[in-house]
């Protein structure tokens, strides 16, 4: 886990660890569960998945400061049927409900989306095409959901706005046109970035071509556009499917050609995996 990536964690962390607890903690543990009362839990999964977030969830654990261990079982990555146990808790009960919900919100949102793009990569990667994440993900969390997207098997496309040129519609808008719109980032920043434009028509690609983009975003297309585009591109240009893929049509726009397939729905609208924490006590 490099340096960035474990500061990005232990601040989610925190953020979700203050949001519940608050000043007071777990108000019903505390009035419920006598003092010193330890217990055992087991992570199961409820439903077959790709497993991501073990680390956030050890982490949730720690930063609680409870004596708590956290044992993984599986690897982030790893794709598991229903019934597996992904991790084992042991400590203070009360320190163990106070993480619990937290660590399973990490755990089950990562590995939805870890799951989800593990579905998409099954369909395109027969045919050659890379599946790309986007920039629509949840406030806070890119970089753990990109995260999740990589252990489901797909790629990162740009973190933000600072790390890769990509020219959309509201910028060729502005600016008069595709053509116009690349020689000026070619212009402004030289080779210090790749440069990718979006176009939404066919008619595009081929000015997209001759003012040095690097990749063409082909936005909102159909098949038998796409198909087109690869024709039209002859491999002159790194392709990109973006827009209304799904898993009933993502192996067909995969088989046209194209180098890379943009999906926002592995972030935005993965579904979380049904994960619980199944806990008993500790006999003295």
């Amino acid at each position: 886990m490099d340096e960035g990536f474990r500061r990005a964690c232990m601040e989610a962390v925190r953020r979700a660890l203050d949001e519940d607890l608050q000043s007071r903690g777990d108000i019903t543990s505390q009035a419920v569960i006598p003092p010193g009362t330890r217990a055992r839990g087991r992570v199961v999964m409820r439903e077959e998945g790709v497993v991501a977030g073990l680390p956030l969830a050890s982490m949730t654990f720690r930063a609680l400061g409870a004596k708590v261990s956290f044992r993984s079982l599986a690897n982030d990555g790893e794709k598991l049927p229903a019934g597996s146990v992904i991790a084992e808790v042991e400590g203070p009960a009360l320190g163990i409900l106070e993480g619990e919900r937290t660590a399973l919100n990490f755990l089950q949102r990562l590995s939805g989306i870890a799951t989800l793009t593990s579905l998409f990569v099954a369909k395109a990667a027969p045919h050659g095409a890379v599946i790309l994440d986007t920039r629509k993900t949840a406030p806070g969390l890119r970089a753990l959901e990109k995260y999740a997207v990589r252990a489901g098997g797909g790629r990162n496309h740009r973190f933000g706005l600072f790390d890769a040129v990509l020219i959309k519609d509201n910028h060729v808008a502005a600016v008069g046109g595709v053509g116009e719109a690349v020689r000026r980032a070619r212009e402004a920043l030289g080779d210090e970035f790749p440069v990718e434009v979006e176009v939404q028509r066919l008619a595009d690609l081929e000015e997209a071509i001759q003012a040095g983009a690097d990749r063409v975003m082909l936005d909102n297309m159909d098949v038998g556009e796409v198909e087109e585009a690869v024709r039209l591109a002859r491999g002159r240009v790194e392709l990109e499917a973006s827009g209304r893929i799904n898993l009933d049509n993502v192996a067909a726009y995969a088989a046209t050609g194209v180098n890379f397939i943009s999906v926002g729905a592995l972030t935005h609208s993965a579904r979380a995996l049904d994960l619980a924490l199944d806990l008993e006590p500790v006999r003295a």
